[in-house]
């Protein structure tokens, strides 16, 4: 039963210009990602896919493989990522004998840790599901509440949830990019992570940040800093 763990690291962020390689706390970003894969030893490889030759240097020193280079057509701000998985999975394990599961991780997440990646998928062993993206809770913020912003005007998404007590309102989790599985068969199937059985694996907030922009990144090096 091999694992595959995909790193996927375009060269073209947005928010961040050179996220994927921007040192935080004397680290460039994807390393966190990379050690955390490498020494959950579950992966018969750890690989990344990327368009950005840097970025490809600072990944095979890190200790993870680059087999090939990601074409343009999946590293514009448009591709699914989940696609990008695929394509690796496609061109590793073209004739699907050698990778049952794969595991895409997010670079962007750099505080779940080897033993989170573990935990996840020993949860997904035992949901025998056929896919698993990992969650967290919400904290302080109540998502029933929230409102849609247009110009000057507030809409509800949930109306009928603003008359009732949040403590008696289910709670809802979001997704986080950290760790995120699927039987390759599934993700043949799907071309996504969003399979119809799919499951949830819970982590905590803290470890579950995902890095979009400069205030995620400013939170990230307090916990960091916080954790020492």
């Amino acid at each position: 039963m091999l694992n595959l763990a995909l790193v996927p690291a375009r060269g073209g962020s947005k928010r961040i210009p050179k996220k994927n390689i921007k040192l935080l706390a004397g680290k460039p970003l994807i390393v966190y990602t990379i050690e955390a894969a490498l020494a959950s030893k579950i992966f018969a490889k750890v690989i990344v896919s990327t368009d950005d030759p840097e970025i490809a240097e600072i990944a095979k020193q890190a200790g993870a493989e680059l087999p090939f280079i990601r074409q343009a057509s999946l590293a514009d701000d448009h591709s699914p990522v989940s696609l990008v998985s695929l394509d690796a999975l496609n061109k590793l394990d073209p004739q699907n004998n050698i990778y049952q599961n794969i595991a895409q991780l997010m670079p962007n997440c750099p505080l779940r840790n080897e033993n989170d990646i573990k935990e996840s998928y020993e949860y997904f062993l035992a949901t025998k599901s056929q896919s698993q993206i990992s969650v967290t809770k919400y904290g302080w913020l109540n998502p029933w509440w929230a409102f849609k912003k247009d110009a000057e005007n507030l809409e509800a998404l949930f109306p009928e949830a603003l008359k009732q007590r949040s403590q008696d309102l289910p709670e809802l989790v979001c997704p986080s990019g950290a760790i995120w599985w699927a039987k390759s068969n599934s993700l043949r199937q799907h071309k996504s992570f969003h399979s119809n059985d799919r499951t949830g694996f819970e982590l905590p907030w803290h470890r579950a940040i995902d890095i979009d922009d400069y205030d995620d990144w400013k939170m990230t090096e307090v916990l960091m800093e916080l954790d020492k």
